[in-house]
């Protein structure tokens, strides 16, 4: 999925990834009492490039240097936020984000940034809380905020996420997933059924097997049409682990939803593993998979 402006989403590389957030960053509050924000913006930057390189602690100690000279400025504590999120080490990203927010509570992207590492934690009322006070800053952002929808489906609002991921027609009537997580909640809501005879139209969706995925969902295909598509035709290695990745995340989310626990666990347990996408989306794949798990265990 993707949206305007967004600092971690579908498709993103590393570096791109970054040159996002810093952009984020210096566009963040601040503090008047702040006495070098070029010295701040700079030594950013320099983090930045150190982080796109592969040189994580390198950067974190560039952005913890910055921390302790302007202990008033939120920047550098958004920025070392997205470096441990990025890691995997989201616990101390909440805090880098927390940290920003106790410095300038208008600080919109720690709110948005601190909202996903909080799903990626398993915290999803707390991460639909810090989507929310994000919009509260940035209302034009409503309608693209497809992560406030996952998260309002895992927290169990489903009738509030049905309605976020219908009002991203505004931004994008070709992105299948958003028409698969509209019908995702409405089944929670209306049943199956309904939710199929309701499922927003899309126009074209080019990426492979997206639009097999969406004939599934109306009923219209079979799983093995799904797979098959992605094999289907020439690819590098790496757009056909993508198209693995996203076929057996739909496959998995499908059979969930129909009630199929076993082959839900066995697809979702391939996207949030071998196949696994580095982006926002391989971190639903792993978190569904992870509560699967939990389901089967009790």
């Amino acid at each position: 999925m993707s949206k305007p402006r967004t600092l971690i989403g579908r498709g993103r590389t590393m570096s791109s990834c970054f040159s996002l957030l810093l952009q984020a960053v210096l566009a963040t509050g601040v503090s008047s009492t702040m006495d070098s924000p070029d010295e701040v913006v700079d030594a950013l930057k320099q983090a930045k490039e150190v982080a796109v390189a592969g040189k994580f602690d390198e950067a974190e100690l560039i952005a913890s240097k910055v921390i302790r000279e302007h202990p008033k400025d939120p920047r550098p504590q958004v920025f070392l936020g997205n470096l441990f999120d990025v890691r995997g080490k989201h616990d101390d990203a909440i805090a880098a984000y927390t940290r920003a927010i106790a410095i300038d509570a208008k600080s919109a992207e720690a709110y948005d940034l601190r909202g996903s590492a909080q799903f990626k934690r398993g915290k999803f009322k707390e991460s639909v809380a810090d989507f929310d006070h994000y919009l509260e800053l940035r209302p034009l952002e409503a309608p693209g905020h497809w992560r406030r929808g996952i998260s309002l489906y895992y927290a169990g609002k489903y009738a509030e996420g049905r309605d976020q991921f219908k009002k991203y027609e505004i931004v994008d009537t070709n992105d299948v997933e958003n028409a698969i997580w509209n019908f995702l909640c409405a089944a929670k809501v209306d049943g199956v059924a309904k939710a199929r005879a309701a499922m927003l139209k899309i126009g074209k969706d080019k990426r492979v097997p997206m639009m097999e995925v969406y004939e599934l969902y109306q009923g219209k295909l079979k799983p093995e049409d799904v797979l098959a598509a992605v094999e289907a035709g020439e690819a590098s290695d790496g757009e056909r682990k993508l198209r693995r990745f996203y076929a057996h995340l739909y496959l998995g989310l499908y059979y969930d939803a129909t009630g199929d626990a076993k082959k839900a666990a066995e697809h979702m347990n391939l996207a949030g593993g071998p196949y696994r996408s580095p982006q926002y989306m391989g971190e639903v794949a792993r978190v569904h998979m992870d509560l699967l798990a939990a389901q089967a265990g009790k």
